[in-house]
């Protein structure tokens, strides 16, 4: 299995590309719809890559990728610094007990390109090849321990947007007559 990730402008996304021991390949794009780093998105490539290796019956993997950050945390060449990291670590040491060989090994980013081609499609939001499999990931994969933390944010934020848009229909109403609006001073006003 070959796997790699992109981070672009309009969106984040996953390739990855399975070559069987008879020369068949199969080739998924992943689309991700949550705010990842790029370490992050690597890491979904990986743990997605391997929940879809035990999905088709895999026994035995060999996994490459271009990331020699994941590849030593996972091998356990380098520690894991950041929590949302080791979470994506321990989830990979988890679905490694699925098989019976499991080998990563990092490569060149020259020899991964026909993943990096599956991860750009994703990360454009380009056509998907019909002979490509698709999906989209809308949460990590991994308990990141961010639940509570996220819902409260956002709802902070909701209630401050309502906030400043409550202000501005009120200073929009007490505008003078012949003097145009200007939609910025309610919400420096606000912030003020």
């Amino acid at each position: 299995m070959y796997f790699d990730r992109s981070l672009m402008k309009t969106g984040a996304g996953v390739g990855l590309l399975f070559v069987s021991p008879l020369a068949v390949h199969m080739r998924y794009v992943i689309r991700i719809h949550f705010a990842a780093s790029s370490n992050i998105a690597e890491y979904e490539a990986l743990v997605n890559g391997l929940k879809i290796a035990i999905e088709l019956g895999v026994r035995r993997l060999d996994v490459r990728g271009d990331s020699q950050l994941v590849i030593n945390q996972v091998m356990k060449a380098s520690n894991c610094h950041d929590p949302k990291m080791e979470a994506y670590c321990n989830e990979v040491r988890r679905l490694e007990d699925k098989f019976h060989g499991l080998e990563l090994v990092h490569i060149a980013r020259r020899y991964n390109e026909a993943a990096d081609e599956l991860t750009k499609i994703a990360s454009t939001q380009g056509t998907v090849p019909p002979d490509a499999f698709s999906r989209d990931l809308h949460e990590p994969s991994v308990d990141l321990g961010l639940g509570a933390d996220v819902k409260t944010t956002t709802l902070r934020q909701t209630d401050s947007i309502d906030a400043l848009l409550a202000a501005a229909e009120v200073m929009e109403a007490e505008q003078r007559p012949g003097r145009p609006f200007d939609w910025r001073t309610p919400f420096l006003n606000c912030l003020i």
